[in-house]
């Protein structure tokens, strides 16, 4: 396996650096490009590479095993930073372990909530976006179909996706210890993605019915909102109707701040202090961090969500054993393919050589019984014929195997042809 992969996470980078390094999904097709450049320049051969950012990772997987300082640099450039800024916040694996990792991150295993099933659609969205920019191969193009079955053999042979436990569902899940009665809160989402939609059907769940949904488009807001019995309002109206809620999810793409301190700091003078509770779900962050500042502004963000989480969480780390087992079978089962894959020209090459040989031998007997030969000897003319050049290669080689004491290429050849230690003829090896 011949392709690696680098990243940062939530395990080893801080929100504000993930931010810094995120790659937005307008910005994800330029970036690939350009790091396609950089890893043929330096190799001087086609690379393949997928970039996979999201809230909680940006990872970078690229054909070869010693991309690193070219993809480290290009992520440095992209992203306007030093390396001394992140490098020591960066894992890399190489090979199997890459494949493995992968495996573990499509499966939910790697994620801050384990088992969260956004990841794999986030995956597959990298993957065909590099794949429509020609950026994957013979080296990428079956790892990640791997990986994707893998996954999806995950979800089917274990319960590591059930009982919520996503960002989605722990921000609802917060929501509900600070309001008894969703009911009758007034809730926006601002964005309109997955995470919103998720977070929008937790929220219909546990009885929330006052629900507004604000986005860029009207067209987009109105389109989830319709699903949801919702409202749906501009992102440009927040500054004037922000005072009307009393809960505020967010999760958008937006590089910079929707929400700032001056604008919540209006909202709460409007509402006369009455609370107002926000979870900020987005990387980079959609509400200003100085809004925790606020007094009665309760601010959380992805980083603040862990202790939701733990309850199911252990229920699902009882299915994680089962996971990494399915993820192991999946990689030793590509490791086999990948060796059928590199022996399949040699395996081709030598029927080709043996179906040569038939043919010569074949036409020679051809040729005899058009002469009136008798049908009986040319036939055993034939055989023994064959035999003697299908054999003489091995024989060649065996007798070179015997005078140089290799013992590895003999006990191979009694393997290939199916030979115990004692098997033996009447004929001399000199004579074949």
């Amino acid at each position: 396996m011949q392709f690696m992969v680098l990243g940062i996470n939530y395990a080893t980078a801080s929100i504000e650096l993930r931010e810094q390094l995120a790659i937005a999904p307008e910005n994800q097709q330029q970036a690939l490009q350009l790091l396609l450049s950089r890893l043929e320049q330096g190799a001087g051969a086609a690379a393949e590479a997928v970039i996979l950012s999201t809230c909680n990772r940006t990872e970078v997987v690229v054909s070869g095993l010693q991309a690193e300082t070219v993809v480290l640099e290009w992520l440095a450039d992209f992203c306007g930073l030093g390396l001394a800024d992140f490098i020591e916040h960066v894992y890399t694996h190489r090979g199997r372990d890459a494949l493995e990792h992968l495996g573990r991150v499509a499966s939910g295993l790697d994620s801050m909530v384990l088992g969260e099933p956004q990841i794999l659609g986030q995956l597959k969205s990298a993957f065909a976006l590099a794949n429509a920019c020609g950026a994957v191969g013979l080296e990428l193009a079956p790892a990640f179909r791997q990986v994707f079955a893998v996954a999806k053999r995950v979800r089917s042979g274990t319960a590591i996706g059930q009982n919520p436990v996503s960002v989605a569902f722990a921000a609802v899940s917060l929501a509900q210890r600070l309001f008894s009665d969703l009911a009758s809160a007034r809730v926006l989402l601002v964005g309109a993605g997955t995470t919103i939609e998720l977070a929008a059907k937790h929220l219909k769940e546990t009885g929330a019915s006052q629900l507004t949904v604000a986005n860029r488009t009207l067209d987009r807001a109105n389109e989830l909102a319709g699903g949801l019995g919702a409202h749906a309002m501009l992102l440009a109206d927040l500054p004037q109707r922000l005072a009307e809620f009393d809960i505020v999810i967010s999760s958008t793409a937006s590089q910079l701040p929707l929400i700032g301190k001056g604008m919540v700091e209006q909202a709460m003078r409007e509402r006369k202090r009455k609370p107002m509770f926000m979870v900020d779900m987005a990387v980079p962050r959609d509400i200003e961090a100085q809004v925790a500042e606020l007094p009665d502004a309760y601010l959380y963000t992805v980083d603040d969500l862990n202790g939701i989480i733990d309850q199911n969480v252990r229920l699902r780390e009882n299915e994680a054993d089962k996971a990494l087992e399915i993820i192991a079978r999946g990689v030793a089962h590509y490791e086999v393919r990948l060796r059928e894959r590199d022996i399949a020209d040699l395996v081709v090459a030598y029927r080709n050589n043996t179906e040569a040989l038939c043919d010569e031998q074949l036409k020679k007997a051809r040729q005899m019984l058009a002469a009136g030969g008798d049908a009986e000897q040319v036939l055993e003319s034939f055989s023994r014929a064959l035999a003697r050049k299908m054999m003489h290669q091995p024989s060649v080689a065996m007798r070179a195997a015997a005078a140089q004491n290799d013992e590895s290429l003999l006990q191979a050849a009694r393997k290939l042809f199916g030979l115990g230690e004692d098997d033996s003829g009447q004929r001399n090896v000199d004579e074949i």
